[in-house]
């Protein structure tokens, strides 16, 4: 007998990337097929419970970049035959794909923001056709850390400028934009960074924070940002309660822009494979060497400041980047995995219909905008009914008051997509003041 939730948010995906990562440049280990990762990933299961779908990247040999239709109505039902259906997405954007640099020369810039466009269509097509219910872009700076720090400021600019760039891209096809936060990216390389970069990109309603467990969990170490580390450097790890101290300053400040989210392992090291630099070490989730608590720690970027569920993405997604061919073609590896993923949602899920609808779901994956963000933040619509209760000078025809209703609601459904942190407030206060306010409509 399975002793789960009756939970069925957030939606589990499985990476489809780890099988090209660090792969298939010499001296490395080669691809693993799509084909391969999506069988994989559907022979999963634990007390019953399977994966839900994956997240790709648009890449050879799994995606090409520039498919055709007809390719990606067949990468649909590739898909969809197995039972899945597509989250996030990852663009291109790094110069050995096809991109550039986002803090480089006119031309890397044109480069990255193209390669945006490219993944953006890709996927709102999936959408389209009905396989792709949620999910972002995942972007990064496509630059590195040493690169950065020679115009530290400058750069920072310039990798605003392009992202701004982008954003504008991703709003023309309905898309949002997901920055990876991880130390090997110039600009992204410390959390104080990202959340500076996040800020002066000042598109918080397009591009938002993709944090990985893995990833995230550097930054509190400091590494290529020591000035910035939360935790000190001579850090044992025998002070769980210190972990979960740095854990809470870390997420504080990015929860607010977070919009996709990996759950990962790491035993607090750096790794890298193939061409891949230097960035954190993706354990399996029962690495005894592992200094995440995954359930636990997985709660501190799925809860707001007032302990309540932000649900401000529909799926999680777990990344095991450059874990050996051998490990990754066991079958035990991926119910493990299966199974890691199913206690974050048995501790930090919901319940609600599930719905066949491709389109972005703005209320639950709206970003909140933290008090910093420069964009105004304006006050929902008043409820129609408000409206609609006072006396009309003339006989209103049948049918427009219904018609004003409706557009009443639209125009409220845009301004209620950004909104501020919720506060922390007193919980039995919080009930008196809900109330007060339903007596008040």
């Amino acid at each position: 007998m399975s002793n789960h939730s009756n939970n069925n948010y957030p939606k589990l995906h499985n990476a489809m990337w780890p099988g090209l990562v660090g792969k298939g440049s010499p001296g490395a280990e080669p691809f693993i097929s799509l084909d391969t990762m999506l069988d994989l990933t559907a022979a999963a299961q634990v007390d019953g419970l399977k994966f839900d779908g994956v997240d790709i990247f648009l890449f050879d040999p799994h995606v090409n970049i520039d498919s055709s239709d007809d390719d990606l109505k067949r990468l649909a039902d590739k898909v969809a035959a197995r039972g899945f259906v597509v989250g996030s997405v990852v663009a291109p954007i790094w110069p050995p794909t096809g991109g550039g640099s986002a803090m480089g020369g006119a031309e890397e810039r044109r480069k990255f923001v193209e390669q945006v466009r490219k993944g953006c269509r890709i996927a709102a097509q999936l959408r389209d056709q009905g396989v792709r219910p949620y999910g972002v872009v995942r972007i990064d700076s496509a630059c590195g850390p040493t690169d950065w720090l020679q115009n530290a400021e400058g750069n920072t600019q310039l990798i605003a400028q392009t992202f701004r760039e982008a954003a504008d891209v991703a709003e023309s096809f309905g898309e949002r934009l997901a920055a990876e936060g991880e130390i090997c990216w110039g600009g992204m390389h410390s959390w104080r960074e990202m959340v500076k970069l996040l800020e002066l990109t000042d598109r918080p309603k397009t591009v938002g924070f993709q944090a990985d467990m893995a990833h995230t969990l550097l930054y509190t170490l400091g590494y290529n940002a020591p000035e910035d580390a939360i935790l000190p450097p001579d850090w044992d790890w025998s002070d769980p309660n210190r972990l979960d101290a740095a854990m809470k300053t870390l997420t504080a400040a990015l929860r607010p822009w977070t919009v996709d989210f990996h759950v990962a392992q790491n035993d607090g090291t750096v790794k890298g494979s193939g061409t891949h630099d230097k960035t954190g070490h993706h354990c399996l989730p029962n690495d005894p060497n592992g200094k995440l608590r995954i359930t636990h720690h997985a709660g501190y970027w799925l809860h707001g400041e007032d302990g309540r569920l932000t649900k401000a993405f529909r799926h999680i997604c777990w990344d095991g980047c450059m874990f050996p061919n051998d490990a990754m073609m066991a079958r035990q590896t991926w119910n493990d995995i299966l199974s890691a993923m199913i206690s974050v949602r048995d501790a930090h899920g919901w319940r609600e219909a599930d719905t066949i609808d491709a389109r972005p779901a703005p209320e639950t994956e709206a970003v909140i905008i933290p008090k910093s963000a420069k964009a105004p933040i304006r006050k929902a619509a008043k409820p129609a009914r408000k409206k609609a209760a006072q006396p009309a000078k003339k006989p209103a025809k049948k049918g427009v008051a219904k018609k004003a209703a409706k557009r009443t609601v639209k125009k409220g459904e845009k301004v209620t997509a950004a909104r501020k942190p919720a506060k922390k407030v007193n919980k039995p206060f919080a009930r008196k003041a809900v109330k007060k306010s339903k007596r008040k409509k």
